[in-house]
This record gives C-alpha cells, structure tokens and sequence, in this order.
C-alpha cells in the first residue's frame, strides 16, 4: 500500500440478482483528499460507498483502509461515517443533542462533550441555533447538523451520499464551497458521490467517473474536462460534439468530409476515430474562411454567452460564444488543433474501462 493512500480497493466485483454491479474494481483513495464518484444512476457509486463504510460485503476482491485488510469489519468498528441523501437526524432531539449523540454513546465525559460539540457548531455555522428542534430548521441547516453529527467523532474518512441532491439550487452551491472549506480545514479524508458533473468539477481534488461498474477516468477536474479519455466521459462531463472521424495520419483527421489539422499522432492511417470538440472551442467565422460551412438554427442568450446550434455538414454543432450570430446566418467553423481531441472508438456496445495513468 502506498503511504498516501487511506483506502484501496482492489479487484471489487459485486453482483445483484445476476446484474454486475462492479466488475473487477481498483481504485486507491488518498489520505486527506476530496475524491468524487460521479457517473449516472446504476454506474455502481454509491456501492463503493457501501463497501467502504461496511454496509456490503465484495464478492471478490479486498478492501484495504490504512494499510489493513477490512473485509468483514462491521461498518461501527471502521473509522468512517457516512452522510445520506436524508439526515437520518433525530426528530425529538435538538441541535445540540443530535451533535452529541455519537459522543454520548462513547459515554464522553460531559465537558469533553460540550468542547466538542460547541466546536463543531462553529465549525458548520450554526453558533447560536444549537437549542433548536430539528424540524424548525431549513434544508441548509438541517444538512449542516448531519455534517457536525457526523464529524464531531473525527472520523478518517467521511462518506458522503449526494447529500446536496435535495437543496435548492442557490443552496446547494453554497453548501458545495462549505464542504470544500469543511474538509480542508479538518483534514478528513471525503469521499462524494454525485450524478451532478459541475458538482463534482467544483469540489473536488480528483474526480472518478464510472459506467457500467467501470471506471472510465480518473483525473483533476481539469484533466477530466480537458482532456476525457473516451467519448463516454467527454458527453458525460460538460457538453461536447462528437463526432464520427477518419484518422487519416498523424496531425490529420477527417470528419464530415473536411481534413482538419489536428495535435494527436499513433491513431494509425484512415482509422475510425471520435472525434470531441467542446462547444466553446467552436470558432464561427465568414464562410469563405473555413470549408465547413453552414446555417445558424437556434440562438439562446444564457447570460454569460450565447448558445448557438449550427447545422454543418449534415451534423448539429453546439457552439457557446460571447459573440452572436443571428438565427439563419451563414457562417465558417474553425477550430484551433489543439482543441480537437481524437479519441479510439469503443471496441463494444458497452464501452470497455480505459486503462488508468495516474
């Protein structure tokens, strides 16, 4: 085991009733990181969860916290704790109660208790409310309480189950800059789980997308938008065009019947590649200067720009530009080479795991 790492999972398979859940899972979590799950709903993230905190035991595979093999410890004796979509807080407890309850069941001395808990409510904005009942508190501060509830024994690794799901949008933004600030002042080690990709890019040190029981990338945010491994995770992260291409040699590809320079090379000559290009790298420009022309269909302020769709070579680019084009203008597509990404075309229907460089 590696000394940064708090948690290994090594070849993880798990199944339900004959589905594969989790098929031959690795995956090396580090000590004091904000790592992410993200991947669509049945991807198998919150089943690692599970297996991490011990509420599911692995088919195969082991799974290893600080250095030791855990399969089989009972989720109470793991150094972990786990936060859920629902608290789970305790209705005829108030506050301050629901903080201490995991203090009290180690039967903490009462003062060590008050230090602990006054701690925590300073440390989750919530200095002053600690004598109110659960049900008189928002969404925000009720997700607050289960924060401190669950952290107030300082757990190793918190586990954290698209807690934000249920928050208003405004909310939920603001909760996802507490977390990040919560963690890196406490030095926890968290583990989130979220369908939410700009959720997962906002908060997190590394991010692991999933499909299929797979792991399809792991990266920064940064890397995982900039440079997606599969066309899997290009779609699933952001939006992009994808685009079916001919790698005609290195540097060059083709796609809807125009040679484009590119930056990729060992693609092989006229192979079948995808071809991923994000729609704020789409240049609209005169049509006599680009040989891929075509007809602006749709326009949609969205604030910050506009968004564009523009029908061209039989294909619907989405573009998001500061400049406007009017709905039915004719117009150039030019992309820079370096913000064409060449990608190989999956070998099956169901996309197979690329191999992971850390």
């Amino acid at each position: 085991m590696k000394k940064d790492n708090i948690v290994e999972l090594r070849d993880i398979s798990v199944t339900f009733d004959g589905e594969q859940i989790l098929d031959g899972l690795n995956l090396d979590i580090k000590d004091k990181e904000f790592i992410t799950l993200l991947g669509p709903s049945g991807c198998g993230k919150t089943t690692t969860l599970r297996l991490i905190a011990g509420f599911l035991e692995p088919e195969s595979g082991e799974i290893v916290f600080d250095g030791k093999k855990i399969n089989g410890v009972p989720a109470y004796k793991r150094q972990v704790n786990t936060i859920f979509q629902r608290y789970a807080l305790f209705p005829h407890l108030n506050v301050y109660e629901n903080i201490a309850f995991g203090l009290r069941i180690k039967k903490l001395k009462e003062k060590e208790i008050e230090e602990k808990v006054n701690e925590m409510l300073e440390l989750v904005n919530l200095k002053g409310l600690e004598k109110r009942s659960i049900d008189t508190l928002s969404g925000g501060q009720q997700q607050r309480v289960a924060i401190a509830r669950a952290i107030v024994n300082r757990p190793r690794v918190l586990l954290l189950d698209e807690p934000l799901a249920a928050l208003d949008l405004k909310l939920r933004k603001e909760m996802q800059k507490e977390l990040k600030n919560i963690q890196q002042q406490l030095g926890i080690t968290f583990v989130f789980v979220t369908h939410d990709q700009e959720e997962a890019l906002t908060m997190s040190d590394r991010v692991v997308v999933m499909a299929g029981g797979k792991i399809q990338q792991i990266g920064t945010p940064q890397d995982i938008y900039n440079e997606p491994k599969n066309a899997f995770v290009a779609d699933f992260i952001g939006d992009s065009n994808i685009i079916d291409g001919i790698m005609v040699k290195d540097l060059l590809v083709n796609f809807l019947g125009v040679d484009f320079p590119c930056v990729d090379t060992g693609f092989g000559n006229n192979n079948p590649v995808d071809v991923v290009i994000r729609p704020e790298d789409v240049i609209l420009v005169p049509p006599q200067k680009s040989e891929m022309k075509g007809t602006v269909t749709s326009l949609i302020f969205k604030g910050v720009h506009y968004e564009m769709d523009v029908m061209a070579g039989g294909f619907k680019w989405l573009v998001h530009s500061t400049k406007m084009e009017p709905v039915g203008s004719e117009v150039g597509i030019y992309i820079e080479p370096e913000n064409i990404q060449i990608m190989h075309k999956p070998r099956s229907k169901d996309e197979e795991a690329v191999s992971i460089d850390e």
